[in-house]
């Protein structure tokens, strides 16, 4: 039987000692940009059905306002209130919310914005670069634009509102 004794004990030890900080690096590098395509991803489908939402309102500035506001909060929900993912504190929810247009305008449009605190380590390297605000925190920002009415809705005797098409079709 032999013995460890050829030189190569523990080299496995010195090669893990090596690697295992070097992948706990890159699995941190990664998980930063991952954070951020998930908020982006929950931000753009909330402005989206907030374009679909405001393409139906029939008023300019009424009480569907606030429903379709709730209805992209509703939707932003989703995203934890960790600050690595949204931050969210004494100064309240850092989710700001842009709707503009309704039924009778030409576009809609919904521009949903929120930071989200870096983490440790690159916290300091978005500072240094000059991605981080006056806060220390990432700018994440997304901005929908749709037509509010399809294009045949233009036709010869159609009206961009929907409301109008009730008196002139119906018999």
């Amino acid at each position: 039987m032999r013995c460890c004794t050829d030189g190569r004990s523990g080299q496995a030890t010195v090669e893990a000692a090596f690697a295992l900080p070097v992948l706990c690096l890159a699995l941190l590098l990664l998980l930063q940009p991952g954070i951020l395509l998930y908020d982006r991803m929950v931000m753009e489908a909330a402005a989206s059905e907030a374009c679909r939402l405001l393409a139906t309102k029939t008023d300019v500035s009424g009480p569907m306002d606030a429903a379709v506001r709730a209805a992209v909060l509703h939707r932003l929900g989703s995203v934890p209130p960790a600050a690595c993912f949204h931050v969210h504190d004494e100064r309240g929810c850092s989710w700001t919310v842009d709707l503009q247009g309704d039924e009778g305008s030409g576009y809609v449009s919904a521009a949903i914005q929120t930071e989200v605190r870096p983490l440790p380590l690159l916290g300091s390297a978005s500072t240094l670069l000059g991605l981080a605000n006056e806060r220390g925190n990432l700018v994440v920002r997304v901005e929908r634009t749709a037509l509010a009415q399809p294009d045949w809705v233009d036709g010869a005797d159609a009206g961009r509102i929907p409301r109008d098409w009730i008196g002139r079709w119906a018999s």
